[in-house]
């Protein structure tokens, strides 16, 4: 092989190696920082990792909502028409939080049932929902439907 051709070529292999290098630190510096979105009925079919954060969304379930009287210490449970969990939060929650809306809740599971959150998230006005809850609703509502069909047919 020539000289030229064999400078090239190392030049060539040392940034691919380099370039690999990067890339490899970059996935390994953003690992803790890719937070998976859950439903509610994945975290409680135990898809959902404990004690890693995680993001949860659905409805506010109506009545659940539990707050202390001298802290800011909230529980309310939240659903996607299918399962329910629980999240315990302990900071103020956004202005447009209400029971009955969609939200979106960032923590660590405690259990397959409750999760903490160190943020909270609510909708923004009435037509924005989260794509990952609006898809997960849609879908509860389709399959819920399907279920009322069968019975139906069976009757």
């Amino acid at each position: 092989m020539k000289a030229h051709r064999k400078k090239k070529l190392l030049t060539i292999l040392t940034a691919l190696a380099l370039l690999s290098t990067a890339i490899g630190l970059l996935l390994y510096a953003i690992r803790d920082y890719a937070d998976a979105f859950y439903e509610p009925s994945r975290v409680v079919n135990g898809d959902a990792p404990l004690n890693k954060t995680i993001r949860v969304g659905g409805l506010v379930t109506a009545g659940s909502v539990k707050r202390s009287s001298d802290s800011l210490y909230v529980e309310f449970d939240i659903t996607d028409n299918e399962e329910t969990i629980t999240i315990t939060f302990d900071k103020s929650l956004p202005d447009l939080f209400r029971e009955g809306q969609g939200i979106m809740a960032e923590g660590k599971l405690i259990d397959h049932k409750t999760l903490k959150a160190s943020k909270v998230l609510a909708k923004h006005d009435e037509q924005y929902m989260p794509p990952e809850i609006a898809a997960t609703l849609k879908k509860s509502h389709q399959e819920g439907v399907k279920k009322m069909t069968n019975q139906g047919d069976k009757q």
